[in-house]
């Protein structure tokens, strides 16, 4: 047995914002994925996903019994595939901020839940809302608290536009250019980062006024301003309000950058090379790149591992 594959996915913009209604902008990125799969000999690997899926059932048990109207589960088939040894194969990096468990969640979904919402139905604003919502309680399992993007992402395989946290659509994102100068890149900071420390951070820092009033001020504004710029594909000023957008994260976001990239964040500030930003809840994981000139780009980060995302 396998199963249909799921992607990875990157949230160019909105992290962190989108807990406050900011603009967002999902796209799945092909690089990584994951599937369902079983086997005669598994690997440690193997044996290790199998219990974390045998610890995830009772969950969705107690969700489906919480809640029977949000989403209800074949649990007997489920159970049967997971005593025989199903697992979930990946090679989308755990604790990276590409969405491995989103990946999980779309691939559990879309096998065992039952009357589920399909990507070939017509995907009105209420469906999307549903799943995002029937995925955010289900990947709560892995995070504490989820918006459900990842796995919505991972599941439908198309960039999605967040708007406000009740106003989500399917997007078309400008074509790529694979001889452009310009480019979205990650840059691996070697580092596994967790995603329950970092949002519990941002939570306790939210009981501060300042920090609200900076979040309102600056970095919704910024982040709504970069997805703008991104989808009406006016690169000048996306460049503008994305360096805006990596100084207010270096001075209000410290805890969630690794201290030893807290330097080439600045010095990208400085040179105008690149502009760095966080990828997911930070911590470590990758961190996302912009540039203009990708050759310069790699030229001043050449003792790191760039991988490039998205050309223009």
């Amino acid at each position: 047995m396998k199963g249909p594959l799921f992607y990875s996915k990157i949230l160019l913009f909105g992290e962190y914002g989108i807990i406050r209604d900011s603009k967002g902008l999902s796209i799945p990125y092909n690089f990584y994925n994951g599937a369902l799969k079983k086997e005669e000999n598994p690997s440690a690997e193997a044996i290790k996903s199998n219990a974390n899926l045998r610890r995830f059932v009772p969950y969705l048990e107690t969700l489906q019994n919480e809640q029977p109207s949000l989403v209800t589960f074949d649990l007997t088939t489920l159970n049967s595939d997971i005593e025989s040894g199903m697992y979930f194969d990946s090679s989308i990096p755990q604790g990276y901020g590409v969405g491995s468990s989103g990946a999980l969640v779309a691939a559990i979904y879309d096998k065992y839940a039952q009357n589920k919402i399909t990507v070939l139905e017509n995907l009105t604003r209420e469906k999307l809302l549903q799943l995002k919502n029937i995925f955010s309680q289900m990947e709560s399992f892995f995070h504490g608290k989820s918006s459900g993007l990842d796995p919505l992402n991972s599941y439908l395989s198309i960039p999605i536009l967040i708007n406000s946290k009740d106003n989500i659509e399917a997007t078309g994102i400008p074509t790529q250019s694979f001889d452009g100068k310009g480019a979205v890149f990650l840059l691996d900071s070697g580092i596994v980062g967790e995603t329950a420390p970092m949002v519990n951070i941002f939570m306790e820092n939210l009981k501060d006024k300042g920090f609200r009033a900076m979040l309102k001020n600056q970095f919704v504004k910024y982040t709504d301003a970069c997805v703008e710029n991104f989808l009406g594909g006016d690169m000048k000023s996306l460049f503008m309000n994305t360096k805006k957008l990596s100084k207010v994260v270096l001075n209000n976001f410290k805890p969630m950058i690794p201290e030893q990239f807290h330097g080439i964040w600045q010095q990208g500030i400085d040179s105008n090379d690149y502009y760095l930003k966080l990828c997911g809840s930070g911590g470590g994981g990758y961190i996302l790149g912009f540039t203009e000139d990708l050759e310069k780009a790699k030229a001043s980060l050449k003792d790191y591992k760039l991988e490039v995302v998205y050309q223009f």
